[in-house]
């Protein structure tokens, strides 16, 4: 093996058997989920069917809060990064919040305009919505604020409250910043934590199948096969919406720019399918550092802006987490007030700084925000779930294109973009697969 590694071959990777693949796997189980929850409504709606959806969610909801804590505190404390590169950092933060919030407000806009949601009626056990409905209840606008402080740091990973995690992530992620030098071993060990959580879902979603099948099954089976045609709108919103996101609010910062949105799009195209076959936008992350070095940017800004994108700049996950909190809230009937549906935005903003790095983030931003905006949607991510598989692919294919525009904008406005690269590895004057070629030309 070392011979071949030296000599500069590489063995090829054997293919994963079809039937061992998750997304295959997933879907099986979908179908299989929606053929007994037709033909076969009362077994579709026995308890230990239901159980096996509501177990999955739990153990999702087990790792929100570990997950949040340790990639807030690492973006944060990653950010002293910046002094090498002057004001890159700021920049960058700057891009990414206002992006960001462009991604959340056209995700609120279409969810509004078209409320899919309605007429699925779906009722989960009032068991399990009573305590949640009577906390939310109990939380007047004072009270929501003070909450956000928890009594102990302690509790508040015992209690899994997103929003007291969130606040002590974010003061320990500041302060971690000032230590320098000190505290690069206590950030380290946070960094491995995070990978050793990631672990857990990985092992956890191993169990995604069966979650999706009992999911689907009992969907189908409690509210009948019309709640197909809820579930696909919603995945055919989704996808519309990240079009309209990606050609109208990325396509308009690279005309601004001076590139061709397409053109970019062709440029990583490798790239986007490593994403779409992986669901993670984080599997291509060292070959789209590469290419976008070759494009022109410039080696500081890459290494700064692409690593914490990542974390801070989640377009498709933003449009994601307020399309479906909209759609869960239409399902199950709980109206949302214009404040209820701002703080949607706000805690939206926070929540999906945690959802880089593994497939179904996604899903785990969405617990934390509606855990956060009204616990009483909680339950309602049973019937998201079933079709969450269809929305990973686009939110992280999103959350890439997003990150690559972001570098090349700050490039352009730190006056560090070669626009002869640029255009030469756009307009295809440079093989952009042929590194020899880029580096000489550079």
């Amino acid at each position: 093996m070392s011979t071949m590694i030296a000599s500069g071959v590489i063995p090829a990777r054997k293919a994963k058997p079809w039937y061992n693949v998750l997304y295959v796997q997933v879907l099986i189980a979908i179908l299989l989920g929606i053929v007994v929850g037709w033909l076969w409504p009362s077994l579709a709606t026995n308890e230990w069917i239901k159980a096996l959806g509501d177990g999955f969610v739990k153990l999702i909801k087990m790792v929100i809060a570990p997950i949040i804590f340790c990639t807030v505190v690492s973006g944060i404390s990653h950010i002293q990064d910046a002094r090498k590169v002057g004001r890159v950092g700021v920049k960058a933060l700057v891009y990414f919040e206002i992006v960001s919030s462009f991604a959340l407000i056209l995700g609120l806009v279409i969810g509004n305009l078209v409320p899919i949601g309605h007429g699925l009626a779906a009722k989960p056990d009032a068991a399990a919505v009573a305590s949640y409905v009577k906390q939310a209840e109990a939380q007047k606008s004072v009270d929501f604020v003070l909450n956000i402080i928890p009594d102990s740091v302690v509790g508040a990973f015992a209690k899994g409250d997103i929003l007291q995690v969130l606040l002590f992530a974010i003061l320990f992620g500041f302060a971690l910043m000032t230590l320098g030098e000190r505290g690069h071993r206590l950030r380290d060990v946070i960094d491995d934590t995070a990978h050793a959580v990631f672990g857990v879902i990985a092992i956890v979603m191993k169990a995604a199948p069966i979650g999706a099948f009992g999911a689907m099954a009992y969907t189908i089976g409690k509210f009948g096969p019309a709640a197909l045609g809820n579930l696909i709108g919603l995945i055919a919103v989704f996808y519309a919406t990240a079009a309209l996101f990606v050609f109208l609010v990325l396509g308009g910062i690279a005309r601004f720019v001076g590139f061709n949105i397409f053109r970019f799009l062709g440029y990583i195209k490798d790239e986007l399918l490593i994403v779409l076959g992986t669901s993670s936008s984080e599997s291509a992350l060292p070959q789209l550092m590469e290419k976008l070095e070759r494009l022109g940017c410039s080696k500081s800004v890459v290494g700064l802006v692409v690593p914490t994108g990542y974390s801070f700049n989640l377009d498709g996950t933003n449009i994601y987490m307020t399309l479906a909190t909209l759609f869960i809230s239409q399902a199950l009937g709980v109206e949302l007030s214009f404040s209820q549906q701002l703080t949607i935005l706000l805690v939206a903003m926070l929540t999906s700084k945690g959802a880089s790095g593994v497939s179904g983030a996604g899903f785990i931003t969405l617990a934390a925000t509606l855990a956060a905006v009204n616990p009483a949607l909680v339950p309602g991510m049973a019937i998201v779930f079933s079709v969450d598989k269809f929305m990973s692919e686009v939110r992280a294919l999103t959350n890439i294109t997003g990150n690559g525009v972001a570098t090349v904008f700050v490039s352009w406005w730190e006056g560090e973009l070669d626009h002869d690269k640029l255009y030469a590895n756009l307009n295809k004057t440079i093989d952009p697969s042929d590194i020899e070629t880029a580096v000489t030309t550079g």
